[in-house]
């Protein structure tokens, strides 16, 4: 009887080890909107298609690079020489960094958007840090939107444009583009992400993008950017 209590509580204390040791997958955020919800200035059709297709993509290829990442790092402890795995490890970080950013950048992209009804469009309150801010930087709202727009004209082929709160320069604004799905660093807080793939906008605006560019700020929520900017810590 001793015996047998022993080897079930052995039992319930490896599966309790085994649960504690699998990995949470990274899953589709919920949005707070119906795809419908942003129109005219993005369709119902771009937002069910850019998030239930891309979006998912990029969680699911996650997911698989992570998983893929945690196997061949154990090859590589029980032979650190084996050349194919670390050949296959690059691929893999690769991988990760792709998706990993897709996932990323979509997550902040669906968070600050938000339906004119629901306040998408209105710049942030006048005695906020962000407006503040905006006002010693830029001058005005329309300035900063108006960088915002020449960098996502900058961006050839496919890519980001992120207003961002810089940790190391004081709290400073930026704007920064990035190309394919690469994020931004940590010395920066993305305040507004902007996507720039056509994915995002060619099934309404075709090869007409600065328009989609302009449409975008209708229903950007800066609430949510000042938010962003308000709960961040400046390092330097």
């Amino acid at each position: 009887m001793l015996a047998s209590k022993t080897a079930f509580r052995t039992a319930t204390q490896l599966r309790n080890a085994s649960t504690v040791l699998r990995r949470t997958k990274v899953t589709l955020p919920d949005l707070n909107w119906d795809f419908g919800a942003l129109e005219p200035h993005i369709s119902g059709q771009i937002n069910e298609l850019h998030y239930t297709k891309h979006h998912q993509t990029y969680v699911n290829g996650l997911n698989t690079a992570t998983d893929q990442f945690q196997e061949i790092t154990h090859k590589l402890e029980k032979d650190p020489n084996d050349l194919q795995a670390a050949r296959d490890l690059i691929q893999v970080q690769q991988n990760i960094k792709f998706h990993g950013g897709g996932y990323t950048n979509h997550c902040l992209f669906f968070k600050n958007l938000t339906p004119e009804k629901n306040g998408g469009g209105q710049p942030p309150t006048s005695s906020s840090a962000l407006a503040k801010q905006i006002e010693q930087q830029y001058g005005s709202l329309d300035k900063l939107k108006e960088v915002t727009n020449a960098k996502l004209a900058g961006v050839q082929g496919s890519g980001w444009a992120f207003i961002v709160k810089n940790l190391e320069n004081g709290g400073a604004i930026d704007v920064v583009q990035t190309y394919n799905q690469d994020t931004v660093g940590n010395q920066y807080v993305p305040l507004v992400a902007i996507d720039a793939w056509e994915h995002a906008y060619y099934l309404q605006y075709q090869n007409q993008k600065a328009d989609y560019f302009k449409a975008i700020w209708n229903v950007i929520n800066w609430e949510e950017a000042a938010r962003r900017y308000e709960t961040s810590k400046v390092t330097k």
